[in-house]
């Protein structure tokens, strides 16, 4: 949207309803939107050099601050001007309507009258398609269309067409507020919802949606990463990586992707941290998602899908200019890769889905499956967690040696013997093939030193807290992949720690998680500590920190380390 330019991600709220989420800047832009779900096309596009994008903010010099309605993802942008201050409610009216996005901001004059300037330009297939068959009906109400998809916009009747779409400037009086309501809709719109029953129902929504979590050692961190983890988890029960795509790891470095996709590994993520203490509905809907896709896929499983169960597109580009460092890249190679460490994360679900007794039919068989898999592929070359070449990654043979432990503790003696035979069976030959001299776990046969990730199958139960290989590979991680409290996942062959890439925030909280395993109590909460500030005022994180810059890298809000943080929180009680 011409006259604003990107900010850093750290400044950018996520409003969400589980079907589409919005990034909002701190001036009020809103310049994120894809409709009608996750993985279409941006109708708001500007964060990657599109156009499209709504803003609401002060016509006077101001600074920002805001702050989310807690459990929820209902967003307040707050400024105080050279006069007065304001502020702006922000929310995806929630639960979500797959069809239907509905967007809500509600302009409130804190103190004094107050002047906002509004502007909407929206652009279906990231921008290519502007706003077409503009009309404004007799109260005030605007009607349009961009591509396929149909819009209507409430309490903009001063707006005024222009040719990057509409615009006006609000005055709202001093104690007064002021309702817009966007609905871009792939169906025909039902009749106009008034704004006060919307607000009303989306804070009952979250507040019926997002448990309390009282008892963690971070509640107000765990409730929100609970509420991004909502936010970003549809009616299929798949919950997307990310909400955007194409933001850089590292700048001009080419490894951008597109994360608005469900992978299997970050959905069992999300359901083991909602299994901890009482199983969360998010354990459920993890259930839910992956077992449909093991049970219709079979030896076809994919690491990734759509949130409707087919596989994502291959990659390709958009030829926009990309977020500043990063690229325009639409869809994921990942359909193309075999991720062995993901059926051991299956097997970590299902395990705490026995603990608490849901462990139906349908589980069951995907168990099954998943079990077969591991027996026919253990010791085949794979992808693994950080979707490399094919190797054969210690990670995700540990990962599920991890699995079948947790499950064999679930299931009958019986079967619990066949699955314990199995994961002895495979720990032995990792160990044959993937421990160093040094007596840690190396990253493969083939790549010397360690990996963040192998702390992770310890906590998880693959070998005991006081193995000598569990010991030994903490040690070196600390010691060689570690950096001022925050932790890289590998050393690059090129470059030293912090110029190859950020620290992975996921490793800071499973090193909390690893230290704690080893009875570090004081050392589990340094970790925490340190990585959950490791966000803006939104509290928000993307997958990599830039320790030196101190900004958040990739795209925003990565899934994998709310739910890593909400874990640790609650084990750390």
């Amino acid at each position: 949207m011409s006259g604003f330019v990107p900010h850093v991600l750290r400044e950018y709220a996520l409003l969400a309803d589980g079907e589409r989420g919005a990034l909002c800047g701190p001036r009020g832009d809103i310049a994120w939107l894809c409709a009608p779900g996750w993985s279409d096309s941006a109708v708001m596009s500007s964060l990657i050099g599109g156009t499209g994008g709504y803003t609401v903010s002060p016509v006077e010099p101001c600074v920002w601050g805001g702050y989310y309605e807690p459990g929820t993802l209902v967003w307040r942008n707050r400024w105080v001007t050279t006069s007065t201050a304001v502020e702006c409610r922000e929310a995806l009216s929630y639960p979500g309507d797959p069809h239907r996005v509905v967007l809500l901001r509600r302009v409130e004059a804190v103190e004094r009258e107050v002047r906002m300037q509004v502007r909407l330009e929206l652009g279906d297939a990231f921008g290519r398609r502007s706003l077409r068959e503009l009309r404004r009906d007799g109260d005030g109400t605007w009607t349009g269309r961009t591509g396929d998809l149909r819009v209507r916009w409430t309490g903009a009747g001063d707006a005024v067409a222009g040719d990057d779409g509409l615009g006006f400037e609000l005055t709202v009086p001093a104690g007064g507020r002021h309702d817009l309501v966007l609905e871009i809709s792939d169906r025909r719109l039902p009749g106009r919802v008034d704004p006060g029953y919307l607000w009303q129902a989306t804070e009952h929504g979250w507040h019926t949606a997002v448990p309390e979590l009282g008892h963690t050692v971070a509640p107000r961190d765990a409730r929100h990463s609970y509420a991004v983890l909502r936010g970003l988890t549809t009616s299929t029960g798949g919950m997307v990586a990310a909400a955007t795509l194409g933001l850089p790891e590292r700048s001009e470095a080419g490894r951008n992707y597109d994360y608005r996709y469900v992978w299997l590994r970050d959905q069992c993520y999300a359901g083991l941290a909602a299994a901890v203490d009482e199983p969360h509905p998010l354990l459920d809907d993890a259930l839910r998602f992956s077992t449909a896709r093991v049970l219709d896929h079979g030896d076809r499983i994919l690491p990734a899908y759509r949130t409707d169960g087919t596989p994502p597109p291959d990659e390709t580009t958009l030829k926009l200019p990309g977020y500043p460092g990063g690229s325009d890249v639409v869809g994921n190679h990942v359909a193309h890769q075999f991720q062995l460490d993901a059926l051991g994360e299956l097997l970590q679900l299902h395990a705490a889905a026995a603990r608490h007794g849901h462990f139906d039919g349908d589980v069951q068989r995907a168990s099954d499956v998943v079990v077969r898999l591991i027996t026919e592929r253990w010791d085949q070359p794979e992808a693994g967690v950080w979707e490399l070449e094919d190797q054969w990654w210690t990670h995700s043979r540990l990962a599920c040696v991890a699995g079948l432990n947790a499950l064999a503790r679930e299931v009958p003696a019986h079967r619990g013997a066949e699955l314990s035979g199995l994961a002895d069976k495979i720990l032995a030959e990792t160990t044959s093939r993937c421990l160093d001299a040094g007596g840690f776990w190396k990253r493969s046969p083939v790549h010397p030193g360690t990996d963040a990730a192998l702390l992770l199958p310890p906590v998880r139960g693959a070998l005991p807290a006081d193995d000598p290989r569990t010991r030994a590979t903490l040690v070196a991680v600390r010691e060689h992949l570690t950096e001022d409290g925050y932790v890289y996942r590998f050393a690059s062959d090129e470059l030293p720690l912090g110029e190859a890439e950020g620290a992975f925030l996921l490793c800071g909280f499973t090193m909390a998680l690893a230290c704690f395993h080893q009875g570090d109590r004081a050392g589990a909460f340094r970790w925490f500590e340190r990585n959950r500030a490791a966000c803006g005022p939104p509290g928000l994180f993307a997958e990599e920190y830039d320790v030196r810059q101190r900004q958040l890298r990739g795209n925003l809000p990565q899934a994998f380390v709310h739910a890593m943080l909400l874990e640790t929180a609650q084990r750390l009680s």
